[in-house]
């Protein structure tokens, strides 16, 4: 017997394009397909799709009157049990809202934030979720004790018994919540410096750095798994990667490198999960190469792509070296011409079709001189093993005439050992 997965919500989609609206502040048809994506994602299921074209938002309700008695009459044909907004809303649209439709009115930030929390495994991830849940409840927590707001003013011409306890309510709650924000930065804080730690002792073993960025779903996780074998979870599904997850790759005989796997990004990304993200997203800061993933399967690729450009930029890692990865190009129609160029590579990661020419690029972009080399040391000059211990890879070592050792040499250890390296050849110059 075939088991039924079981649907959390029905849910209605609410979509407003406005002139007013900045561009990635509008929905439209794409964007609501995204979000009915992401419902599935969340466990719920889309019974119906409205879309607003309006000269303006309403100030009260977002989308005017009549298209919120339209939205009713959706929720009660199709039994919707929540409401979800394409757009942001402030807390009074929510909470009026919420009141006429009968039914739970979340906007795609909220949504986004429920996935998010349903998730993350990590400590990290879940510190990092709850800060963001916390900074987007605290302007909405009004909404929560309308029941107790009835409070007179300072003259006490307000009716009697209209001095109610909300506002001592609501203020406690906002002191509990900014005491928690504090908590929750702090400990991030901590997670900062131990990655900062990591990134040092990295440093000093010279490993580069590879980050994989790209849009939600873009197959990040599968080229990771398909790279190092992680075995990490990589589902057809939007944000099914929350944590960073980080494996050493083995990219040549001369090269290995730390490779992370980062959250999706998406459109309309809520700022407070970029904040809160940092301290994961911070790796891209540090990393020595970018692989900025790309569904060239998807119709809408080139906008996703700006999506993760935007973000790369915000986050401060705009001018690192990247590599653009165009994966699924075995769901590409035949004949279709692939993007390509000097920093372009077309794979996928799923059958491994363009997997080896990505390492062949990945070692140019990293190549930093390192050799595999023969070295005879003579045993006067033994000491300088425990150097090659320290500042190399050694392999092999063998007790002759000399003291043979076989290993992998960056620059500055090929110059002080070249009198000991096997058919060593000065390098020449560009200009020679």
């Amino acid at each position: 017997m075939q088991e039924t997965k079981e649907i959390r919500d029905r849910v209605v989609l609410v979509g407003l394009n406005s002139p007013v609206l900045k561009k990635e502040e509008n929905a439209d048809e794409e964007t609501l397909e995204e979000l009915s994506a992401l419902v599935e994602t969340a466990g719920g299921e889309t019974v119906g799709i409205v879309l607003q074209n309006r000269a303006s938002p309403d100030p009260r309700t977002f989308i005017g009157e009549g298209k919120v008695e339209e939205v009713l009459a959706c929720c009660r044909n199709n039994e919707a049990t929540m409401v979800i907004f394409d757009n942001d809303l402030s807390p009074s649209q929510m909470r009026v809202l919420t009141d006429l439709l009968k039914v739970q009115v979340l906007d795609r930030c909220g949504l986004i934030l429920d996935i998010f929390a349903q998730r993350a495994q990590t400590r990290e991830g879940r510190l990092q979720v709850e800060l963001a849940q916390y900074q987007y409840l605290l302007p909405r927590l009004t909404g929560m004790w309308t029941h107790l707001e009835r409070q007179a003013g300072t003259s006490g011409k307000g009716p009697i018994g209209s001095k109610g306890p909300g506002e001592t309510q609501l203020e406690t709650d906002r002191r509990h919540i900014h005491r928690k924000i504090d908590k929750l930065r702090a400990d991030l804080k901590e997670v900062r410096r131990v990655r900062g730690t990591q990134r040092q002792q990295r440093r000093k073993n010279e490993i580069p750095v590879v980050a994989i960025v790209g849009y939600t779903n873009a197959g990040k996780s599968t080229l990771l798994n398909r790279l190092t074998g992680a075995g990490i979870s990589a589902n057809d599904r939007l944000f099914d990667t929350l944590d960073t997850t980080s494996r050493l790759l083995h990219v040549s005989d001369t090269l290995d490198v730390v490779i992370s796997d980062t959250v999706g990004f998406i459109r309309k990304l809520p700022h407070q999960l970029v904040e809160a993200f940092k301290a994961t997203l911070e790796e891209l800061e540090y990393a020595d190469l970018l692989l900025h993933v790309i569904d060239v399967s998807n119709p809408e690729w080139q906008q996703q792509a700006q999506v993760v450009e935007r973000l790369i930029g915000e986050l401060g890692a705009g001018d690192l070296p990247r590599i653009d990865v165009f994966n699924k190009c075995d769901r590409v129609p035949a004949g279709e011409i692939m993007p390509h160029g000097r920093q372009i590579c077309s794979i996928s990661a799923r059958t491994g079709e363009g997997v080896e020419r990505l390492l062949e690029m990945i070692d140019r972009q990293l190549d930093k001189g390192t050799r595999r080399c023969v070295l005879h040391l003579p045993y006067d000059k033994a000491a300088l093993l425990d150097v090659l211990y320290r500042e190399a890879r050694v392999e092999t070592v063998e007790y002759g005439q000399t003291i043979d050792v076989v290993a992998v040499c960056g620059p500055r250890t090929l110059g002080q050992m070249k009198a000991y390296v096997e058919g060593w050849v000065e390098p020449k110059e560009d200009w020679e």
